[in-house]
């Protein structure tokens, strides 16, 4: 079994995209029709920058997505493949779930693109700049990381935000409380405890504005059929039905990802097989998590078409 997985915000780079657009018009359609949709050159600061534009969050989401869901399109053109054939399941961290719904049908592209615009805006604008933080516990399970969070609290918020592999483990909540659970990492064992360079915390109850935000975005918005099932960020679990899909999207923006779960009970149900798109950064999570499972990303063509004689 196989399963398409996507990469989340911290993948961005000014450059991503060029050269496989440069190399295949099915991409620049792909760029093309959400630049169209978002009313906005999105590619062209994917390609020349200025880089600190590009990391603002409503713009980094939908470029991430943009540049995944085209190495997914030209893989699909180049081989006369679909995702129905190949992949059996499909996820993505945080703002990659989108990307995951897009690929396998749920959303259309321009849909997907608006929904990660208006989902960075509202990340953006819950927590005033300097009130709420994240950092990253390396050599630290999630276990130990959740007990320093509550201890270094002391009222505020301070949870994991993300449980990405085993010694990774990401956590979010106010500034102070951040700082003071960095200083228990040290304390308490971990090989680096640093502050992330991030806008805003995400995923944690801070983001809860961000969340009623996206509950009346997706409100509207139609979800298709999946031609493979979703592993949802917020339950590790398969979800396959709309509306349960839209409640998960809303919770998620509050909630943490549980990528190594994710990852651990796809391989139990006999994936052996994850592909990245778009990115170096989820697969190699994946053999931290599936020791025993063939884990490959697609970023350029050379990855393409060796993926292809694989597949």
């Amino acid at each position: 079994m196989r399963a398409f997985i996507f990469p989340g915000q911290g993948s961005q780079a000014v450059g991503m995209g060029a050269a496989l657009a440069d190399a295949s018009p099915v991409a620049r359609e792909v760029f093309e029709e959400i630049d169209d949709a978002l009313g906005q050159n999105l590619s062209g600061l994917m390609r020349e920058g200025p880089e600190d534009e590009l990391t603002l969050t409503e713009n980094a989401q939908p470029a991430i997505m943009a540049n995944a869901i085209a190495t997914l399109r030209v893989l699909e053109k180049e081989g006369g493949i679909t995702l129905a054939d190949k992949a059996d399941f499909v996820a993505g961290h945080s703002l990659g779930e989108y990307t995951a719904l897009c690929a396998a049908g749920g959303f259309d592209l321009a849909t997907t693109a608006r929904l990660l615009k208006r989902r960075g805006q509202a990340m953006q604008a819950a927590v005033p700049v300097g009130e709420g933080a994240m950092a990253v516990f390396l050599g630290l399970d999630f276990d130990p990381a959740t007990e320093i969070c509550e201890e270094a609290a002391e009222g505020e918020v301070c949870v994991v935000a993300n449980d990405n592999a085993p010694g990774q483990i990401v956590i979010s909540g106010h500034t102070g409380a951040v700082d003071r659970a960095c200083a228990l990492g040290k304390e308490r064992g971990a090989r680096r405890a640093m502050p992330l360079a991030v806008s805003a915390p995400f995923h944690c109850p801070l983001m809860t504005p961000a969340a009623d935000a996206m509950e009346e975005a997706l409100a509207g918005v139609e979800i298709h059929p999946l031609s493979a099932m979703l592993y949802a960020n917020v339950t590790a679990m398969p979800v396959g039905e709309h509306e349960a899909i839209r409640g998960l999207l809303v919770e998620q923006v509050t909630a943490m990802v549980r990528w190594r779960e994710s990852i651990a009970e796809m391989a139990s149900e006999g994936v052996s097989e994850f592909i990245e798109f778009g990115g170096k950064v989820v697969a190699p999570m994946v053999k931290r998590i599936a020791q025993d499972a063939a884990q490959k990303s697609i970023v350029k063509m050379d990855d393409i078409e060796a993926v292809l004689a694989t597949l």
